[in-house]
């Protein structure tokens, strides 16, 4: 046998356990009493080999915020509760890749959590309210008591469970479990979260991102990574996000600006949006220190 065949060997061989050491840095892959760690319904038809955990190469929770996503790997697990046949408490957890996107992981991990309701089990339109949470020391996001989320360095911990009555108590062995895992780097405090300053800051902290992001999709077409008609499409996206802004929060309105992009994204002229783009953040370095008044 050469060598060359034989270090192969030595590399399929170890390549399952690397890539468990891997997971199980993200996930813990046993019980956490009272909870069992689900593999699957048992005796189903058609419900195939048990499994622990999933993998995709994404940015989590935060893909709904338009994080820019380099080289992410997301992991989730999930947990039964006492004599439970299904998922009751779904974790995420999220290796982010140390890119200048990572700089955004805090306002992406507060970004869903603003204003957002629910329909509770009597088909009430309930709103959420969003606080942090102190558990062991770690700040977290706690939404409604059902949905918590902090950031560990680049690491992003997203825990979800479900309670369609309103009656089952809060899987907190397992938010403590992660918590110890993955200890919170938030400092940011509660009182500093409902303060007129931090939803200002707040506010224009995510129109800077929209520009950001504006441009970080533009530099794909010049490095090759990304199609023209993907491009656009999502700058015109995050463009349409700060028109959004904009309009409520300093009173320029959005209605002539947004039909304009429409109307260049349908034509595939690139040349419009990015004059549009250079407007818009020639404005902003203008404008972006102005006051704004809140609802």
């Amino acid at each position: 046998m050469t060598k060359k065949i034989w270090f192969l060997l030595i590399g399929f061989i170890m390549l399952p356990s690397l890539l468990h050491a891997a997971v199980t840095d993200m996930l813990i892959l046993e019980d956490i009493a009272p909870y069992k760690l689900f593999t699957g319904v048992q005796g189903r038809a058609f419900s195939g080999p048990p499994f622990k955990f999933s993998q995709s190469n994404t940015g989590g929770i935060l893909d709904a915020s338009g994080h820019f996503a380099e080289n992410d790997i997301s992991y989730g697990a999930s947990y039964t509760e006492p004599n439970g046949r299904f998922p009751f408490v779904k974790v995420e957890v999220t290796q982010h890749a140390g890119s200048d996107s990572d700089q955004w992981l805090l306002h992406e991990g507060e970004s869903s959590f603003r204003g957002r309701t629910r329909e509770n089990h009597l088909g009430e339109s309930v709103s959420e309210s969003t606080s942090i949470r102190e558990l062991n020391g770690n700040k977290l996001f706690d939404h409604g008591n059902i949905d918590y989320r902090w950031i560990s360095n680049n690491i992003v911990v997203y825990i979800h469970y479900t309670d369609l009555d309103g009656t089952k108590p809060e899987p907190l062995e397992v938010v403590n479990a992660y918590l110890a895992k993955h200890p919170s780097t938030i400092t940011l405090t509660d009182t500093e979260l409902k303060s007129a300053a931090h939803s200002e800051l707040w506010i224009k902290d995510e129109m800077d991102r929209r520009l950001w992001l504006t441009d970080k999709w533009f530099l794909q077409i010049q490095t090759g990574k990304a199609t023209q008609d993907k491009v656009l499409r999502e700058a015109v996206d995050h463009m349409n996000v700060f028109l959004d802004y904009r309009d409520k929060y300093f009173g320029v309105g959005s209605g002539s600006e947004k039909r304009a992009l429409s109307l260049a994204l349908q034509a595939k002229d690139g040349g419009t949006i990015k004059a549009k783009f250079t407007e818009y953040k020639t404005w902003w370095g203008v404008n972006k220190d102005k006051s704004i008044s809140l609802p």
